[in-house]
């Protein structure tokens, strides 16, 4: 025997969620667009990636990096996307982070809806030579300034934020911060911990955060295109496929397309996620040896 139930809003042509049909179109879930966001680390590889996915579906996005060169050369490439303004700050500055956030509250009074803490930094040495200071560098720019630059925007993300549609942190972590890494010859031990760190820190802000109407995702990226990537790619390209499932490394599609969910109604009900985009690779990297012919 085969029971069928009717909800009353069914039988009578309403929908389960009660919200119409538009509200469950793809172009009305994964909408962005009049959205502001902040893109930090903006001016090159992933950063340069989500600047350009959101600038693309309507979003005005502030990039903020360390060179005003590199910042300048990005928006130049930015600008036929979309409203792009470009910051040249360093994160790790209280100075220079408090001028950033006096910025983009005079440039977005209405607030800021989306912040991708992006910017981060690696060090690799074997363990007898690894310096302090790169640890302490490492956390403070892949860890403490994510905290300090999220706590300082914290106004900004109120203002945006509704019970409808709740601001979004976006840090962007690692896989190598999801399992202990074996990828690169040259042990990296301060950015795995670091990222590893940053996502319990997602997790914290995303309960401490959620009841005001903002939410805390991570994405955990594997290989893409980067100049923190050059290095491993250039000699250990093949390697990395094949270590991955999927047989390759990651497109822009790929890093845009999980932004755009996690930064959308679509993702709206996701809170203190950590989200990897590796094609698998944490689930089999490390089976054989790198390198073997």
């Amino acid at each position: 025997m085969i029971l069928v139930i009717l909800s009353d809003s069914l039988m009578k042509g309403g929908t389960m969620s009660g919200q119409g049909e538009s509200g469950l179109q793809i172009d009305s879930l994964f909408s962005l667009r009049g959205k502001t966001a902040l893109v930090t680390g903006g001016s090159g590889g992933l950063g340069l990636m989500m600047a350009e996915g959101l600038l693309r579906n309507g979003v005005r996005v502030f990039i903020a990096s360390r060179n005003a060169q590199r910042c300048a050369e990005a928006v130049a490439a930015l600008a036929p996307h979309g409203d792009c303004i470009a910051i040249a700050a360093d994160i790790n500055d209280v100075q220079q982070r408090a001028r950033l956030v006096q910025r983009i509250a005079e440039e977005s009074p209405q607030g800021l809806a989306i912040l991708v803490n992006n910017a981060g930094s690696n060090w690799g040495a074997p363990l007898e030579d690894y310096p302090d200071a790169a640890f302490d560098k490492l956390m403070k720019t892949n860890v403490s300034s994510v905290f300090g630059l999220t706590r300082d925007l914290y106004p900004a993300l109120l203002r945006a934020a509704n019970s409808e549609a709740p601001a979004r942190v976006i840090n962007i972590g690692s896989m190598d911060g999801l399992q202990v890494p074996v990828v690169q010859r040259v042990p990296t031990f301060a950015y795995s911990a670091s990222k590893a760190a940053l996502h319990h820190l997602t997790r914290t802000l995303a309960v401490e955060l959620g009841p005001k109407g903002i939410t805390v995702n991570a994405i955990a990226p594997g290989f893409f295109e980067s100049k923190m990537t050059d290095y491993v790619l250039d000699h250990y390209r093949q390697d990395i496929e094949d270590d991955c499932p999927l047989g390759r490394i990651g497109t822009p599609e790929d890093i845009v397309g999980i932004l755009a969910f996690l930064c959308s109604r679509a993702g709206a009900y996701v809170n203190g996620a950590v989200i990897p985009v590796d094609g698998g690779t944490q689930l089999s990297k490390g089976k054989r040896e790198w390198g073997a012919e």
